[in-house]
């Protein structure tokens, strides 16, 4: 993980066609995942614990630092790290293995809006020139790799006040799917690797 004392380089240029691209694989990054046209699929407590069990895999098995995270209903923020230089790798087996038990969920769990997310998410896939069932995740994760301390702060105040800014809590660490307890009371629902 980048201390702050690391982080001096320059931010990088960036190219493809939404103007985010990672390029450091080694880098600390912001990272944004939104479900496709704005579902609130993670209204539901099921789906916001297969998000919360597939970070701690890939934070085990996978060597992705997890400086901090929030998630909302139908998107969530990261500051994510890979130890390995795979960050680009571990994102996408990160969201197609999330996108499987998500399915899987909607399709077992007791779900009211079973056939209407079902029917969404196919139509999202047939959408795309790839051979999948269904679409859950936007093609884009806006990364911006993280340079100077003063960009660190205010994306892990951004990550924080999330729930703060949409009404939810009265302070950021009162909301449960959120590392802001992580850093003001030193306890979380998973474990992070801490940026300060």
């Amino acid at each position: 993980m980048n201390t702050i004392s690391q982080l001096k380089t320059p931010p990088m240029s960036y190219e493809n066609a939404d103007g985010y691209k990672i390029r450091n694989q080694h880098g600390l990054h912001f990272l944004t995942f939104t479900v496709v046209d704005w579902i609130d699929l993670f209204s539901r407590r099921c789906y916001r614990d297969i998000l919360v069990k597939n970070m701690q895999h890939c934070r085990l098995k996978k060597q992705l630092s997890i400086g901090a995270y929030v998630i909302m209903t139908n998107h969530m923020h990261v500051i994510w790290q890979s130890e390995c230089g795979k960050l680009s790798d571990t994102v996408r087996d990160f969201k197609s293995f999330c996108t499987k038990e998500f399915i899987h969920a909607i399709q077992l769990e007791n779900e009211s809006r079973r056939e209407w997310l079902l029917r969404m998410f196919r139509f999202h896939a047939q959408q795309t020139n790839q051979n999948k069932d269904y679409k859950i995740w936007t093609g884009t994760n806006h990364p911006e790799e993280i340079v100077t301390e003063k960009f660190l702060r205010t994306k892990l105040d951004y990550i924080h006040n999330n729930p703060l800014k949409a009404g939810w809590v009265a302070e950021p660490e009162d909301y449960l799917y959120s590392s802001a307890s992580n850093y003001i009371t030193g306890r979380g629902i998973m474990e992070i690797d801490y940026l300060f």
